[in-house]
């Protein structure tokens, strides 16, 4: 059975991304995607979904 985890970021940046990747797939996750949330009024994301996956019986 396919299992799904989310990460929510608040403060987006590289080393909170980096972090995410790193903690999670040493977990044994496998990264599925990465989501943005923007606000209108800025051009940096103000939110960031990580997603992974992982195989569990």
């Amino acid at each position: 059975m396919l299992k799904y985890k989310v990460v929510e970021i608040n403060s987006v940046t590289e080393d909170t991304i980096e972090t995410a990747l790193n903690e999670l797939t040493r977990e044994g996750w496998r990264f599925d995607g990465l989501h943005f949330a923007m606000r209108e009024s800025s051009k940096r994301p103000s939110m960031a979904f990580v997603i992974f996956t992982r195989e569990e019986e």
